[in-house]
């Protein structure tokens, strides 16, 4: 009796691509759902306001598929815009901008990501050791959670958030 060994994927890296650009999308409409003044200033027990969740969630993912892809890594927090972006907000329409921009980051630097580099270990922004798909891994979670704060926002404030199950 003739045996075939079959590997298949859980996912292929299109399908990763298209559920972190999901979680992208809902993350970007809860900044839009914000009223601006409290998307800078608002905050809960402690913690900062969502304004700066989002640059965080910038700094990580646009640095961090470019070092996926090249290998080459940033120090953390350190982003390189094009001229007419601005690195920092003071605006939602800012923080909009850079996060699409953000997000065109993703898209031309993800296809640049062998396969085979998802198995390999690399060390992120200088301190962070682990295989690239655990780093891309690590990007996605975190921006969920800060998405939850984010809704928690949101309700305190009596605004109804976006559906999460909707990332279209």
């Amino acid at each position: 009796m003739e045996t075939t060994n079959i590997t298949s994927a859980i996912l292929t890296t299109e399908e990763l691509l298209e559920a972190w650009q999901g979680h992208r999308r809902l993350t970007r409409r809860v900044i839009e759902a914000l009223p601006e003044d409290k998307l800078f200033n608002y905050s809960i027990g402690g913690m900062r306001p969502f304004a700066e969740m989002a640059m965080e969630l910038i700094t990580i993912a646009a640095p961090g598929v470019e070092g996926a892809a090249t290998g080459e890594w940033k120090e953390f927090g350190e982003i390189q815009t094009p001229e007419g972006i601005k690195g920092t907000t003071e605006t939602k329409d800012e923080l909009l901008e850079l996060w699409d921009w953000t997000t065109e980051k993703i898209e031309e630097f993800w296809p640049q990501i062998p396969e085979e580099r998802f198995q390999e270990y690399d060390v992120a922004f200088g301190q962070y050791e682990g295989k690239i798909w655990w780093h891309i891994f690590y990007f996605i979670d975190n921006e969920i959670h800060h998405r939850g704060q984010g809704y928690v926002y949101l309700r305190s404030l009596g605004i109804e958030p976006p559906f999460f199950w909707e990332r279209k």
